[in-house]
């Protein structure tokens, strides 16, 4: 894939004021990785022959059913017999006809499409009709005809859905084949002895999101990846094979284990081979494991030994990756083999010391995210979580907790290879049967990943830490031992609210802190021996471009001020957990702005304003305090904006958040004074408005070293349109993400524009969202069209299949006024090797 150019990125993501903010330029090699990052990833994830395993993403047909009406969904559920006899479900035959219903490829989120409604109970799911009370569009269904060619004869043959929202039955050739009923972990059906070998079959699935798994939006639909996978009768595990590398001086030992399963009739003898390759493609360690007898429909577990000289260390600065690859062997013949990634390095939690990577002290830098993203919900492409990781990874942050859930595969990933360390959490804090077997998956799936440092397996269970402490212990105690069981590397924690003094923290191998700094000091004294972090920090609230609080307008000031009754500001919490040597550091609440829990207001915001970052990836202000207190590069940032018309002569507070020594403020270019930084804080002018120039002048060793402006502009003029590259893949999947800004005739963004703007495309591709990161604005996330939000708006735009051009025009709508000039932009889509799919 194209890395973007220095050009592309100084008009891309980042800026947020009138001039291009110092350090932005470190971006470079953030979005560089990650278009390395996200091209390894597919080509790792290919499969190994003669295995397939085919993306089975494109041409779906959907329609919406009906949670309580048959009638108005194909008639299921309206005689209780309907699962009497097999093969008797017409809706989900190829013959039915679906040409009425709607064409769409996945990820596939159909909540992100409807209206906002003013439901307070749907508050916190960011007032979308989506619950028992909207039966008309809580079930949406989906059409798949495809083909099984002879040569699958004798092959096992599944069907793997990444994740869905939320419960989902599913069908094939008209036959019930299983259901799955959470919204978060994978699952998959072994669908052979149901398809029509060498003709057309048809799988049809019914997703039902009445019923939710949190309390913040969690989309509705077949929102990740579906696979169709193809093995031998003989196979490997779903899951199952594993590399735990260990780092022994100057050497690592790796421990390799799998499971091989035996689907066939017949007993099967099987020998299983690993080969560790570097990134360079040079093999670098083999091993072997003995020949096994298989009974039919049984399994044989196979471990193994192999040694890596000298390895590649994986760390947030150089995430260094090796690819085992696992071959299964039956009367000297390959019957299966595949290929996952894992990374070498060390870690440790200290109680005294703190964190340590690969021997190394810091702190981790981290944040909390939801996984939906404006205009696309919880559907997100791949290379949007390249992006959003590229965002977080330019602040300085090494690290994510993926809040509160077990995340998509291209999250992990993406961590993987840009070099993000990784708190991972399952989403239900139970040890019954459907909590121990999401935890299972969570950590089967991605135990090979070594941006992994902790698991968690659960958030702020308050009744498993007060009224059922007792209980809580135990189920606590139960799923911290299936951690170890499966994954003896890795400790266990949990993002707790209360003391940790009881219930489910007594089992834990780390303690995390949600909030309430007046309490690590005390646990920290008491418990001299258990290593302490910020599990949830923060929650500091603001919107972005806005410097004075109004209620009447539900908007927050974005200088770093406001903080809920239970959170700290970006300040404050992070001096607290960075000045401490014991603190193992922590991950603030959120990263991004995400859909639902509007805090401190309601209707009509429609999503939270926790965020550093708002829901399309631009930066709040703070998120300037975090880059200069966590990144590596001088930092300088200046705000406000120096647009307050109607406000001369009025004082306008003035902040810098900076890492160099003093800072010169100049007004029209007369000095408002130097100020020596105070180490972890920021500074501060009152100065009255005049228009014009606002410079701040960054000084290191007594020298200028940065420099910021904010300008005073006039009306907007113009529009303009950029992209993060202008040269993406022609595969259906690869996007590229526009910003759109007005400028006044000057050529300079203005901060406070409001315009309403319309969007045209044609050509190779589709606007697959739009959004402006406004936590008030309930415009269509679809439509071809919006308004921006302090200057900014974004539009997410796709390929196709078809290598082509994509032409975009930005241009003026809504109320009469002074005209804007529109803005064209092209984008080209390159021919490139299509990820196999299933036809």
């Amino acid at each position: 894939m194209q890395s973007i150019s220095r050009r592309d990125l100084l008009r891309s993501t980042l800026v947020t004021g009138a001039a291009v903010s110092a350090g932005s330029l470190l971006a470079t090699a953030a979005w560089a990785r990650a278009d390395s990052a996200l091209a390894s990833a597919i080509e790792t994830e290919a499969a190994l022959a003669p295995r397939e395993k085919l993306l089975f993403d494109f041409d779906w047909k959907f329609q919406f059913g009906n949670s309580v009406d048959p009638a108005k969904d194909l008639g299921f559920g309206d005689s209780q017999g309907d699962f009497a006899k097999t093969g008797e479900f017409e809706f989900a035959k190829v013959k039915f006809d679906d040409s009425k219903w709607r064409t769409l490829n996945l990820p596939h989120d159909w909540a992100v499409e409807l209206p906002f409604v003013r439901d307070e109970v749907q508050n916190s799911h960011g007032y979308k009709p989506v619950g028992r009370r909207y039966p008309e569009s809580s079930v949406g269904w989906y059409r798949r005809n495809f083909d099984i060619p002879a040569s699958d004869t004798g092959r096992r043959i599944t069907v793997d859905f990444d994740g869905a929202f939320r419960d989902v039955l599913v069908w094939v050739n008209g036959c019930f084949i299983g259901r799955n009923d959470n919204g978060y972990a994978p699952f998959h059906f072994d669908i052979t002895d149901f398809v029509a070998i060498g003709s057309r079959n048809c799988i049809t699935c019914r997703v039902d999101a009445s019923f939710g798994d949190g309390w913040f939006y969690e989309g509705a639909g077949i929102y990740r990846h579906v696979w169709l996978t193809k093995t031998s009768a003989v196979h490997l595990g779903k899951f199952e094979s594993y590399a735990r590398a260990a780092v022994n001086g100057n050497s690592s030992t790796i421990n390799l284990g799998t499971v091989v399963q035996n689907s066939g009739a017949q007993a099967a003898n099987a020998r299983v081979t690993w080969k560790i390759v570097d990134s360079t493609g040079k093999t670098v360690g083999t091993a072997d494991a003995a020949a096994q007898s298989i009974a039919p429909d049984g399994a044989a577990t196979y471990t193994a030994i192999a040694k890596v000289v000298n390895p590649a260390l994986w760390s947030v600065e150089t995430p260094n990756l090796y690819s085992a690859v696992v071959t299964v062997e039956s009367t000297g013949k390959t019957i299966d083999a595949e290929r996952f990634a894992f990374g070498i390095r060390s870690f440790l939690f200290d109680a005294d010391k703190g964190f340590s990577l690969n021997g190394k002290s810091m702190k981790i830098q981290g944040t909390c995210n939801h996984q939906d993203h404006a205009g696309v919900g919880a559907a997100l492409p791949d290379r949007l979580q390249y992006f959003r990781l590229g965002v977080l990874k330019e602040m300085g942050s090494n690290a994510v907790r993926t809040s509160h859930n077990m995340p998509t595969p291209e999250w992990v990933e993406g961590c993987d290879r840009m070099g993000l360390m990784m708190m991972c959490e399952t989403r239900q804090m139970s040890s019954n049967p459907e909590g121990m077997a999401q935890l299972e998956v969570l950590i089967k799936r991605y135990r090979n990943s070594p941006s992994i440092i902790l698991w968690s397996i659960g958030n702020e269970e308050n009744q498993m830490q007060s009224d059922m402490a007792e209980q809580g212990a135990k189920v606590g105690a139960s799923m911290v031992r299936l951690c170890h069981e499966l994954d003896p590397t890795r400790p266990v924690s949990a993002a707790v609210n209360g003391d940790n003094e009881k219930g489910v923290s007594t089992a834990f191998d780390v303690i995390g802190f949600n909030y309430y700094i007046d309490r690590p000091d005390g646990f920290h004294k008491s418990h001299p021996k258990l290593a302490i972090y910020g599990s949830e920090t923060a929650s500091a609230i603001s919107t972005r471009g806005v410097y004075a609080t109004d209620p009447m307008r539900n908007t927050l000031s974005a200088y770093d001020t406001n903080e809920p009754g239970w959170g700290e500001t970006a300040e404050g919490w992070w001096k607290f957990y960075a000045t401490r040597d014991w603190s193992c550091g922590g991950f603030a609440w959120t990263g991004f702005d995400y859909r639902g829990e509007p805090t401190p207001y309601g209707w009509p915001s429609i999503n939270s304003q926790f965020g550093i970052i708002d829901t399309c990836g631009f930066p709040k202000d703070s998120y300037y305090y975090y880059r200069a207190w966590w990144g590596t590069e001088p930092s300088l940032h200046l705000f406000p904006h120096w647009n307050w018309e109607g406000k001369e002569g009025e004082p306008i507070k003035i902040w810098v958040h900076s890492n160099l020594d003093q800072v010169e403020l100049f007004i029209n270019g007369t000095s408002a004074g130097i100020q020596r930084v105070p180490h972890l804080g920021h500074l501060e002018w009152t100065e009255k408005f005049q228009p014009g120039v606002i410079e701040a002048r960054g000084i290191k060793d007594g020298k200028v070293v940065l420099t910021e402006k904010r300008e005073t502009t006039s009306t907007p003029s113009s529009i303009r349109l950029t992209a993060d590259r202008t040269d993406i893949n022609a595969d259906g999947e690869d996007i590229a993400i526009l910003r759109v800004e007005a400028l006044d005739r000057e050529g300079r963004p203005v901060p406070t524009a409001s315009n309403y703007i319309g969007f045209k495309i044609s050509g190779a591709g589709a606007i697959i969202g739009v959004g402006n990161g406004d936590p008030n604005c309930q415009e269509s996330d679809k439509e071809p069209h919006r308004s921006l939000f302090n200057g900014l708006a974004q539009v997410i735009v796709q390929s196709t299949r078809e290598p082509g051009e994509i032409h975009i025009e930005a241009f003026k709508e809504g109320w009469p006024g002074v005209e804007l000039t529109p803005a064209k932009l092209s984008i080209t889509t390159k021919k490139v090797e299509l990820r196999p799919s299933v036809t």
